[in-house]
Protein backbone atom coordinates (compact mmCIF):
# COMPACT_ATOMS: atom_id res chain seq x y z
CA UNK A 1 0.00 0.00 0.00
CA UNK A 2 1.16 3.21 -1.07
CA UNK A 3 -0.06 6.62 -1.02
CA UNK A 4 -1.42 8.01 -3.88
CA UNK A 5 1.00 10.49 -4.37
CA UNK A 6 3.55 7.84 -4.07
CA UNK A 7 5.65 9.62 -1.70
CA UNK A 8 6.30 6.68 1.04
CA UNK A 9 5.68 3.58 1.10
CA UNK A 10 2.68 2.57 3.62
CA UNK A 11 3.72 0.13 6.75
CA UNK A 12 1.37 -2.56 7.40
CA UNK A 13 -1.36 -1.94 8.82
CA UNK A 14 -1.96 -2.12 12.49
CA UNK A 15 -4.45 -4.37 14.74
CA UNK A 16 -5.52 -7.04 12.04
CA UNK A 17 -6.46 -4.45 9.60
CA UNK A 18 -9.78 -3.01 10.95
CA UNK A 19 -10.28 -0.09 13.26
CA UNK A 20 -13.11 -0.98 15.26
CA UNK A 21 -14.93 2.33 16.17
CA UNK A 22 -17.46 1.05 18.62
CA UNK A 23 -19.23 -2.55 19.09
CA UNK A 24 -21.60 -2.12 15.82
CA UNK A 25 -19.26 -0.28 13.46
CA UNK A 26 -15.63 -1.82 12.52
CA UNK A 27 -13.73 -0.33 9.58
CA UNK A 28 -11.94 -2.19 7.38
CA UNK A 29 -8.29 -0.51 6.87
CA UNK A 30 -8.55 -1.01 3.20
CA UNK A 31 -11.41 1.63 3.20
CA UNK A 32 -8.95 4.35 4.38
CA UNK A 33 -7.08 6.71 1.99
CA UNK A 34 -3.65 7.64 3.27
CA UNK A 35 -1.56 10.62 2.32
CA UNK A 36 2.33 10.72 3.73
CA UNK A 37 4.25 14.18 3.31
CA UNK A 38 6.55 16.01 5.24
CA UNK A 39 6.04 17.62 8.63
CA UNK A 40 6.53 21.56 9.22
CA UNK A 41 8.42 23.09 12.17
CA UNK A 42 11.73 22.08 13.76
CA UNK A 43 13.43 19.11 13.42
CA UNK A 44 16.50 19.51 11.10
CA UNK A 45 17.75 17.28 8.76
CA UNK A 46 15.19 14.48 9.87
CA UNK A 47 12.33 16.45 9.09
CA UNK A 48 13.44 17.53 5.62
CA UNK A 49 14.04 14.28 4.57
CA UNK A 50 11.12 11.87 6.00
CA UNK A 51 7.56 11.71 5.52
CA UNK A 52 6.21 11.84 9.11
CA UNK A 53 2.96 14.06 8.80
CA UNK A 54 0.16 11.47 8.21
CA UNK A 55 -3.19 12.54 6.20
CA UNK A 56 -6.38 9.87 6.54
CA UNK A 57 -9.68 10.16 4.70
CA UNK A 58 -12.18 7.86 5.34
CA UNK A 59 -15.50 8.17 2.54
CA UNK A 60 -18.58 7.85 4.64
CA UNK A 61 -21.21 7.78 1.44
CA UNK A 62 -19.64 5.06 -0.20
CA UNK A 63 -18.26 2.83 2.88
CA UNK A 64 -19.88 -0.99 2.64
CA UNK A 65 -18.97 -1.13 6.46
CA UNK A 66 -21.72 1.36 7.28
CA UNK A 67 -25.49 0.58 7.98
CA UNK A 68 -27.76 2.39 6.68
CA UNK A 69 -28.48 4.37 10.04
CA UNK A 70 -24.93 4.68 10.55
CA UNK A 71 -23.87 6.11 7.48
CA UNK A 72 -26.96 9.15 7.64
CA UNK A 73 -26.00 10.10 11.09
CA UNK A 74 -22.29 10.15 10.08
CA UNK A 75 -23.49 12.08 6.53
CA UNK A 76 -25.25 14.59 8.82
CA UNK A 77 -22.83 15.47 11.59
CA UNK A 78 -19.52 14.81 9.46
CA UNK A 79 -20.47 15.36 5.89
CA UNK A 80 -19.27 12.92 2.86
CA UNK A 81 -15.87 12.45 3.58
CA UNK A 82 -14.14 12.66 7.41
CA UNK A 83 -10.05 13.91 7.17
CA UNK A 84 -7.71 13.92 9.75
CA UNK A 85 -4.01 14.69 10.07
CA UNK A 86 -1.35 13.66 12.58
CA UNK A 87 2.28 15.51 12.83
CA UNK A 88 2.40 15.16 16.56
CA UNK A 89 5.84 12.71 16.49
CA UNK A 90 8.64 12.09 15.07
CA UNK A 91 8.02 8.34 13.19
CA UNK A 92 5.27 7.95 10.42
CA UNK A 93 4.14 5.03 12.62
CA UNK A 94 2.89 6.44 15.80
CA UNK A 95 1.43 9.36 13.45
CA UNK A 96 -0.61 6.34 11.71
CA UNK A 97 -1.58 4.99 14.79
CA UNK A 98 -2.38 8.50 16.14
CA UNK A 99 -4.18 9.64 12.89
CA UNK A 100 -6.03 6.28 13.51
CA UNK A 101 -7.18 7.05 17.03
CA UNK A 102 -8.29 10.35 16.25
CA UNK A 103 -10.23 9.20 13.48
CA UNK A 104 -11.86 6.40 15.86
CA UNK A 105 -12.48 9.24 18.38
CA UNK A 106 -14.13 11.11 15.66
CA UNK A 107 -16.70 9.01 14.04
CA UNK A 108 -17.60 7.20 17.64
CA UNK A 109 -18.23 10.45 18.71
CA UNK A 110 -20.68 11.83 15.64
CA UNK A 111 -22.21 8.19 15.85
CA UNK A 112 -23.59 9.03 19.56
CA UNK A 113 -27.25 10.15 19.25
CA UNK A 114 -28.00 12.57 21.88
CA UNK A 115 -30.94 12.05 23.94
CA UNK A 116 -33.98 13.77 23.37
CA UNK A 117 -34.54 16.21 26.23
CA UNK A 118 -38.18 16.18 28.30
CA UNK A 119 -38.78 20.00 29.17
CA UNK A 120 -39.75 19.98 32.97
CA UNK A 121 -41.15 22.55 35.54
CA UNK A 122 -39.48 23.31 38.16
CA UNK A 123 -40.43 21.67 41.45
CA UNK A 124 -41.70 24.02 44.42
CA UNK A 125 -38.61 23.67 46.23
CA UNK A 126 -36.70 24.80 43.45
CA UNK A 127 -38.65 27.89 42.70
CA UNK A 128 -38.34 28.42 46.56
CA UNK A 129 -34.60 27.53 46.50
CA UNK A 130 -34.61 30.31 43.73
CA UNK A 131 -35.99 32.96 45.31
CA UNK A 132 -34.88 32.24 48.40
CA UNK A 133 -31.03 32.88 46.46
CA UNK A 134 -32.62 35.94 44.85
CA UNK A 135 -33.82 37.79 48.34
CA UNK A 136 -30.49 37.00 50.10
CA UNK A 137 -28.46 38.11 46.82
CA UNK A 138 -30.33 41.73 47.55
CA UNK A 139 -29.98 41.88 50.81
CA UNK A 140 -25.85 41.77 50.30
CA UNK A 141 -26.65 44.53 47.27
CA UNK A 142 -28.50 46.75 49.94
CA UNK A 143 -25.62 45.60 52.08
CA UNK A 144 -23.27 47.29 49.98
CA UNK A 145 -25.12 50.84 49.54
CA UNK A 146 -24.15 53.68 51.43
CA UNK A 147 -25.87 54.79 54.76
CA UNK A 148 -28.76 57.32 54.31
CA UNK A 149 -27.78 60.86 55.76
CA UNK A 150 -30.83 63.19 57.24
CA UNK A 151 -29.84 66.77 56.60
Amino acid sequence: MTDPAGDAPAPPPPSGGVLRVNRSVVIPLDELEWRFSASGGPGGQHANTANTKVEVRFDVAASPALGPRQRDRLLEVLGPTVRVVATGRRSQLQNRELALERLRVKLAEALVVPKHRVATKPSKGAKRRRLDAKRQHGDTKRGRQRPATDD
